[in-house]
């Protein structure tokens, strides 16, 4: 299928008008084209857009997290008219009157290390402050350059662990949003088929009144010349009325089934739907092991599992960091003051500050190591889990190919059974006809017909149906012999 939205768009452009002649709203439609639509118009394809795009904006959060960040603070302004404690050299307080208005400005540019999960900032600011009442002056305070930084000395390096997790996350959040496309395709299959099934039902009901009407007029003549008895001319009778009948609940489950695929597809209600029943793929067989190597390449199952394991490993690796704290803090540059705000830059002076925070438990009766041994639980938990699932997600793919490769097989059994269960239908109607054969075996061979009509669509349906579970789980297109793919950026853009 090459790229999933250009292809997308280029069907749309090169499909034969859906409409049929004469101004109707008739829409003779393929299996292709039921597909194209729902991949196009349906609800659940919007819901798998949204999904994606949230993936994608959470993706560049985390890029952007990575990236220098410049940043403004201040108070514009701040003032103060009030009374304050205040202690006196002899050790006694008194309340004095504040009476201030300040301003404050500072901007930084922030980056985080990926290698050691610290912040370096660089800052410059610069502060003013007018006391106010009896003897206002002003000041100002500057800090031109000053470098910060902030480091963990043996906590969890959160952005190491980020870097790990979040590209694996949104491998895993595309591979599934083409997975979702697939289900859409699947849903699209399905609504198909079976509308297809219900226009076979309605179709095969209306060629059994017909006949029941043409043997019941036939049963009368022959009664008249008592070649038939009054018991069997009363049971064609009820046939014709029970043919009848047929006909409406058949014509009622047509118009409930066209309904769901226009509502699914997106299409006005004025639309009538005329299913084109599918040709087979190219007949082939699949590998399991093939199929298998593509699942494990491509499918979001595999970038699932990563995830929810490395997610579980920062788990123990953030509770053992929290066994103790040690915190760096340090910061270098230069600081002036000032009643001028010109001089406040010159005659600088140095500003160092230094802290190393500690902060470790002496006594907690065990509770961090009990968050630490929680979380190396939890983490087998997640190893034994990820482990059977991987376990159901290879059988689950072995049924799937036996499947498949079976269907054939099947369909063509299907096909067969169809064709002699027609033949062997019109030899009984002229065989009763010429009397040979009684009404209860004509209804058999009525029934059989019908059966087999049905199970012809029914068994189609299984073998596309199979076809494309395999391509949804695969992400592989068995046909082109290429892998589905997107183009994310552009879809993002729509």
């Amino acid at each position: 299928m090459g790229r999933l939205h250009l292809s997308i768009a280029l069907l749309w452009l090169i499909l034969p008008p859906l409409h049929a002649e004469d101004g109707n709203n008739t829409i003779r439609l393929t299996l292709k084209d039921a597909i194209t639509l729902a991949q196009l118009q349906s609800v659940d394809a919007a819901v798998a857009l949204n999904e994606l795009k949230t993936a994608y904006w959470e993706y560049r959060t985390h890029q952007a997290d990575q990236l220098p960040e410049v940043n403004f603070t201040g108070t514009l302004p701040s003032y103060n008219n009030n009374y304050g404690k205040y202690q006196q050299s002899d050790g006694s307080y008194t309340y004095v009157q504040n009476n201030w208005l300040g301003m404050s400005g500072k901007i930084s540019i922030d980056q985080n290390i990926a290698l050691t999960g610290g912040t370096i900032s660089l800052n410059t600011s610069l502060d003013f402050n007018r006391q106010l009442g009896k003897g206002a002056y002003n000041e100002y305070m500057s800090i031109p350059l000053s470098v910060t930084f902030i480091q963990p000395v043996f906590g969890v390096n959160n952005q190491k662990w980020k870097r790990r997790i979040e590209p694996v996350r949104y491998k895993e959040a595309k591979a599934a949003y083409i997975e979702n496309v697939e289900d859409v395709t699947l849903a699209a299959i399905s609504y198909f088929f079976n509308l297809l099934q219900a226009k076979e039902n309605l179709s095969i009901s209306i060629q059994n009144l017909e006949n029941a009407n043409k043997l019941y007029d036939i049963a009368i003549a022959k009664r008249k010349i008592g070649h038939i008895s009054e018991n069997e001319l009363m049971q064609l009778e009820l046939s014709a009325l029970q043919a009848k009948g047929i006909v409406t609940e058949a014509q009622s489950n047509l118009n409930a089934r066209m309904f769901q695929l226009r509502s699914f597809l997106g299409l006005s209600e004025q639309d009538v739907i005329e299913p084109v029943i599918p040709e087979l793929a190219p007949s082939f067989r699949m590998s399991y092991s093939d199929v298998l190597e593509k699942a494990h390449e491509n499918n979001s199952f595999a970038q699932n599992i990563m995830r929810r394991q490395l997610e579980a490993d920062y788990a123990v690796a953030s509770a053992k960091g929290n066994q103790r704290s040690i915190n760096l803090y340090a910061s270098v540059g230069y600081t002036g003051k000032d009643i001028n705000v010109e001089k406040a830059y010159e005659h600088l002076k140095g500003n160092q500050v230094v802290e190393v925070g500690v902060s470790i438990p002496i006594l907690d009766w065990g509770k961090r190591k009990g968050k630490v041994k929680v979380a190396e639980s939890n983490r087998e938990v997640i190893l034994s889990r990820t482990k059977q699932e991987q376990m159901n997600f290879n059988q689950d793919i072995f049924l799937l190919v036996e499947n498949f490769n079976n269907q054939a097989g099947q369909l063509e059994i299907a096909g067969q059974a169809d064709k002699i269960a027609e033949k062997r239908y019109n030899t009984s109607i002229e065989t009763f006809m010429i009397g040979k054969i009684n009404i209860l075996d004509l209804n058999d061979a009525q029934n059989s017909k019908d059966e087999a009509k049905l199970k012809h669509i029914q068994e189609l349906y299984k073998y596309w149906n199979y076809f494309y579970n395999i391509r949804s789980v695969t992400l592989y297109d068995f046909i082109a012999d290429k892998n589905l793919d997107a183009d994310f950026e552009e879809i993002i853009r729509k």
